[in-house]
């Protein structure tokens, strides 16, 4: 029921997966009157591969998080993560409030023994088009210790290794500056950490233009900093293909040699499109949650329901929790 568009974007991708997956069964929680009127409209009501788990309210947008875990027992999103956690679904993916779900996934589902904040991990385009950077955290956390950062360069690595097949993943510091000498405290002792552990190939800093250079497989930061980043690119991804229209059909010339080039604009474009990267994961939680964009298309929406499929088949949270246990084992002796 969350997003900017509800449930209208959420079950159209939703029917668009089950059609893809075969063996998908998809649990609806929302509202039983509203969901029930567009899988009518669909003609989907009696899909076997769709369930409905009704719920009586909804966390709004503006919804501050505690008010969420206190007050809004019955809504979609409490509903789908408890569903999680008795085992009853194997992942959860909302388009909803970003603090509400973190501190309800965190509330209901608990952390990985050992992970001290859990963080959100997406993938990002690079200049090779077969490969991609995954970047942690993207908002989760405004404020990380040097501990915080190495978790999450640890749990990082398991995701890159384990989702995208990538062995012994180069991990980095995001800093404003290559040299050693560069950074917060946080980030040099950070940066100390990932050396020390052999397990980790830590490849050092790198900085904000190097993001989609393919220098690293993993891009550690702050919450804040990631998410700013994040939507820098989002934003200047979308200025460029603007510019690019804007630019050739603003007279004769233009539109012909637009009518031309669309087509190796487009195909660039799609590359570039944040939709398809769609659907950053809560890693370090005892279940799989994938956040959506809040303003997601059918799309977007489809691309976050598919990365929550990979991370099931894949058994992401067991392999962090071996992982981790591997590390506190070392750690301790």
């Amino acid at each position: 029921m969350g997003g900017d568009k509800g449930p209208h974007v959420t079950i159209s991708a939703a029917l668009l997966a089950i059609k893809q997956i075969p063996n998908l069964h998809l649990i609806l929680c929302g509202d039983e009157n509203i969901v029930n009127s567009i899988l009518l409209q669909h003609q989907q009501q009696n899909n076997q591969q769709l369930s409905l788990c009704a719920s009586t309210q909804i966390v709004e947008m503006c919804d501050k998080p505690a008010h969420a875990i206190r007050f809004k027992k019955d809504s979609s999103m409490r509903k789908a993560l408890d569903l999680v956690a008795s085992n009853k679904a194997q992942a959860c993916v909302s388009a909803g409030n970003t603090g509400a779900l973190f501190a309800t996934a965190h509330f209901v589902l608990k952390n990985i023994q050992g992970v001290e904040r859990p963080a959100l991990i997406s993938s990002l385009p690079t200049h090779n088009e077969k490969k991609h950077v995954f970047m942690l955290d993207l908002g989760a956390n405004v404020f990380c210790d040097s501990h915080v950062l190495y978790q999450f360069g640890l749990m990082g690595s398991v995701m890159a290794e384990t989702v995208e097949g990538i062995k012994n993943p180069r991990v980095a510091l995001l800093n404003m500056g290559e040299e050693e000498i560069k950074g917060s405290d946080n980030i040099k002792q950070a940066a100390m950490q990932l050396s020390a552990n052999e397990d980790i190939n830590y490849v050092g800093f790198v900085e904000g233009n190097d993001i989609f250079t393919n220098k690293a497989d993993v891009i550690v930061c702050d919450g804040f900093v990631g998410n700013v980043a994040l939507k820098t690119c989002e934003g200047v991804a979308r200025l460029v293909y603007q510019k690019f229209t804007n630019h050739f059909f603003n007279n004769l010339t233009g539109k012909i040699l637009g009518k031309l080039l669309t087509p190796t604009i487009k195909k660039l474009f799609k590359t570039l499109n944040p939709d398809q990267y769609n659907g950053a994961s809560l890693i370090g939680l005892r279940g799989i949650v994938v956040k959506s964009h809040g303003n997601a298309n059918e799309n977007a929406f489809y691309s976050a329901i598919l990365e929550a499929v990979k991370e099931v088949e894949r058994q992401v949270p067991e392999k962090i929790k071996v992982k981790l246990e591997q590390d506190l084992h070392v750690c301790d002796h």
